[in-house]
């Protein structure tokens, strides 16, 4: 029996696109970047990473939470700046917000979601005041 990723990689691109786009863009990103050369290259598209929602929401659909430390270590020491300058719009939780936005630069970031702060620290983050 074949392994399981020969088999995955004898899927065409198209059809791992399709696959890859029915999860979230973090998961895609955090399991997917690094495997190999070409799950690599699709994971790169701006697909996966031009939106990025970097928090887990409950079923109760109010509540919000950060992402397990494990995986935000990953994507704030490899997975973020490899991709910072494809990404447009961003969606963080309120203890990871400093510790993403200094993980690298991101020139193209036009919409930035801020869950579960207060105004007063967001004044603070932003402005020092």
């Amino acid at each position: 029996m074949k392994n399981l990723l020969d088999q995955f990689d004898d899927l065409p691109d198209e059809i791992l696109i399709y696959i890859f786009k029915k999860l979230y863009n973090d998961e895609v990103l955090y399991s997917l970047m690094d495997v190999n050369q070409r799950l690599n290259r699709i994971v790169h598209d701006t697909i996966f990473t031009r939106y990025l929602c970097l928090l887990e929401y409950w079923a109760d659909g109010d509540s919000t939470y950060p992402l397990p430390d494990p995986i935000l270590d990953r994507l704030c020491s490899k997975i973020l700046p490899a991709i910072g300058h494809q990404i447009e719009s961003l969606f963080l939780e309120r203890t990871s917000i400093e510790r993403v936005l200094c993980a690298t630069n991101y020139p193209n970031l036009i919409d930035l979601g801020l869950c579960d702060i207060q105004f007063e620290a967001a004044m603070v983050l932003f402005f020092g005041k």
